[in-house]
C-alpha cells in the first residue's frame, strides 16, 4: 500500500505516535528509518512528510540528516522537535547546542495565524505543549517566519507557508499535548489536501484482494497463537481463500486457563476451518526444563515451536506459503534507527523472513497494522468482541510470567492465581478500561501464618497498565478495596501463594511483559 505520508525516523521514542495519531485521522502513513528514505521516497514519493524527533544533536557532524529530495519534492514538510533542527540546519538557518534545555510541560503563545494552528486560538492564545529538547534555533533559514513562541523557545513554531514547511519544538503526537492531535490533522488534511478515507473496511477489501493475487489457487498454513493478531489473520485469509487455509495450534500448555478449548471451538466450531490442533504441553515442558534465563525460555520456545510446526505442516502437504501476524510495530523494530531505542525485536516473531529450510512464502496481512488497528478489524470482520478485547498475551505465555525455572506445579499455580484476577477484574467491569493484566509467580518464597499453620510459599504479583497501542502505558489506579479483596481470594483458594503485591510502576516505550 503506497503511503501519502511518510515519517522518517530519526530515532525518537514516541515516532510510533506520530504515525498513530495520522493514522486515527484516517489517513495512511508509514514509518521509515533515515537511512532508508531515500529509498522509500524513490519508490513511491510521498504526498507529505513529517520529520521525527530524536536523541541526537544537529550541531553535531556525524548525526542524521533528512535526504535533501525531501526538500525539493514539493510537498509539504513537518519537523518535529529534532525534525525542526534538522530542516533548519539544511536549509541554512542555525542551531546551538546545550544552552536551552526545556523538558516537560509548557506553554506556547501564538504570534500570528497559520493553517498549521487552525482552530487554536487566535494571535496571543496559549497553548499548552510538551517539550523535549536541549538545543536551540538561533537563525530561520531564508523564508520562514516565527508562528508561535514559549518562554524557552524564540522559534516554537516556524514556517514558510510558500514552500509549506513547517517546525515545531515541541511534541504534537503524546498525549501531554492535548491538542496535537489538531496540528497534525491541519498539515496532513488542510495543508497536504489528503483525503481521510482510510478506512478498517476499505483495509479488509484491500487485503482480501491482495491475498487471493498474492497466493492464486495454492496452499496456505498459518500458525495460530491463540492470540488477537494470528486470529485475525486467519479469520481475515479464510474470508480470501476459503478451504485453501489450513490452521495449525499449536498448544504449548503455557496458554491462559481455558484459552485452548476457546481457540478450538472458535476456529473448527463457528468459523469450520480446517485445524491441526496439536497438545504439545509436555514437549514444552521437558525443552524448558532447569532452564531460567528468560531469553532462552524465548528461544527455547520458538524452536520448539517451529519443530512441531514444520512437522505438521508436511502432513498438511502442499502448503506454498505461511500466513503470520506480524504487526506495523514488529517492522519497525527489525530496521531501527541506528542509535534509536527500538534496537530489538522480539525474539519469537519471524519479521525479517523465514529460515530457507522452510521453503515458504509469507503471507503477513496485518503487518501494517498497530495493535489497536487489528482489533477493529477483527470488529469489521465479525469475530466474537470477548475475543478480539481479550487482553494481549505474549507468544512465550505464562513462560515470561514465572521468572525462573518452569514446572508444571509452577504452571498449574500461576494459572489459577491468574484466573481469579481477570475474574475479578470483569466483576468490577473494569476489563474494557484495562490495556492489560496479568499475574506472575515471583521467584521468591516468603514466610507467613495461615490459621493455625506456618506456611512457606510463593509470591505472587498482579500487574495491570493502561494503554492504546502497547507502545506507552502507565499503571491502573485500582482503589484498595478490589486488591485487598482479590489478595484475599488468591491466597484462599490457591495453594502455594501465600502473599500478593502489586505492581504499580508505569513504562516507557518497550515491552509490557514481565522478563
Amino acid at each position: 500500500m503506497a503511503a501519502p505520508v511518510l515519517v522518517i525516523d530519526f530515532g525518537s521514542q514516541v515516532t510510533q505516535l506520530i504515525a498513530r495519531r495520522v493514522r486515527e485521522g484516517g489517513v495512511y502513513c508509514e514509518i521509515v528509518p533515515y537511512n532508508k528514505a531515500a529509498e522509500a521516497i524513490a519508490a513511491s514519493p510521498p504526498k507529505a512528510v513529517i520529520l521525527s524527533g530524536g536523541p541526537a544533536s544537529v550541531t553535531e557532524s556525524h548525526t542524521p540528516r533528512a535526504p535533501q529530495q525531501v526538500f525539493e519534492l514539493g510537498v509539504p514538510v513537518l519537523g518535529i522537535c529534532y525534525g525542526e533542527m534538522t530542516m533548519c540546519a539544511q536549509l541554512g538557518g542555525a542551531v546551538e547546542a546545550g544552552h536551552a534545555r526545556e523538558f516537560g510541560r509548557a506553554d506556547i503563545q501564538i504570534q500570528r495565524t497559520s493553517p498549521l494552528l487552525a482552530g487554536l486560538g487566535e494571535t496571543g492564545a496559549r497553548e499548552p505543549v510538551w517539550m523535549s529538547h536541549g538545543d536551540k534555533i538561533t537563525a530561520m533559514p531564508k523564508g520562514f517566519e516565527v508562528v508561535a513562541t514559549s518562554d524557552g523557545s524564540p522559534f516554537a513554531v516556524i514556517a514558510d507557508e510558500a514552500r509549506r514547511f513547517y517546525g515545531i519544538q515541541f511534541h504534537p503526537e503524546v498525549m501531554h499535548t492535548p491538542r496535537g492531535a489538531v496540528m497534525l490533522k491541519n498539515f496532513v488534511q488542510k495543508i497536504a489536501g489528503i483525503a481521510p478515507n482510510w478506512t478498517m473496511k476499505a483495509f479488509r477489501e484491500t487485503e482480501i484482494a491482495k491475498v487471493r493475487e498474492q497466493v492464486g489457487d495454492r496452499r496456505v498454513i498459518c500458525g495460530l497463537s491463540g492470540g488477537v493478531d494470528s486470529s485475525v489473520v486467519a479469520v481475515l485469509i479464510h474470508e480470501a481463500i476459503g478451504d485453501q487455509l489450513t490452521c495449525i495450534f499449536v498448544d504449548t500448555g503455557l496458554m491462559r486457563a481455558g484459552e485452548a478449548e476457546e481457540v478450538v471451538t472458535l476456529f473448527k466450531g463457528h468459523y469450520n476451518i480446517p485445524l491441526v490442533h496439536v497438545d504439545a504441553g509436555e514437549l514444552f515442558l521437558s525443552r524448558l526444563a532447569g532452564v531460567s534465563d528468560p531469553e532462552q525460555k524465548r528461544k527455547i520456545i520458538g524452536a520448539t515451536f517451529i519443530d512441531i510446526f514444520d512437522r505438521e505442516a508436511e502432513k498438511v502437504g502442499g502448503a506454498e506459503f505461511l500466513a503470520q501476524g506480524t504487526l506495523y510495530p514488529d517492522v519497525i523494530e527489525s530496521a531501527p534507527v541506528i542509535g534509536g531505542p527500538a534496537v530489538t525485536i522480539k525474539s519469537h516473531h519471524n519479521v525479517g523472513g523465514l529460515p530457507e529450510r522452510m521453503k515458504m512464502k509469507l503471507v503477513e496481512p496485518v503487518r501494517e497494522l498497530f495493535k489497536d488497528e487489528v482489533r477493529a478489524l477483527g470488529r469489521e470482520l465479525g469475530l466474537p468482541e470477548r475475543f478480539v478485547g481479550r487482553h494481549p498475551f505474549p507468544g512465550p505465555g505464562l513462560a515470561i510470567r514465572i521468572p525462573g525455572e518452569i514446572t508444571a506445579e509452577k504452571l498449574e499455580i500461576l494459572r489459577k492465581a491468574d484466573t481469579i484476577y481477570l475474574d475479578e477484574i470483569r466483576k468490577a467491569g473494569l476489563y474494557d478500561d484495562i490495556w492489560q493484566a496479568f499475574a506472575v509467580l515471583l521467584p521468591v518464597r516468603t514466610v507467613g501464618v495461615m490459621g493455625d499453620d506456618r506456611t512457606y510459599d510463593h509470591v505472587c504479583a498482579l500487574r495491570a497498565v493502561t494503554s492504546t497501542d502497547g507502545m506507552t502505558a502507565d499503571t491502573y489506579p485500582f482503589e484498595h478495596a478490589f486488591l485487598a479483596r482479590t489478595a484475599t481470594r488468591i491466597v484462599n483458594e490457591v495453594k502455594g501463594i501465600n502473599r500478593v503485591v502489586y505492581d504499580c510502576t508505569s513504562k516507557p516505550p518497550g515491552t509490557i511483559e514481565w522478563e
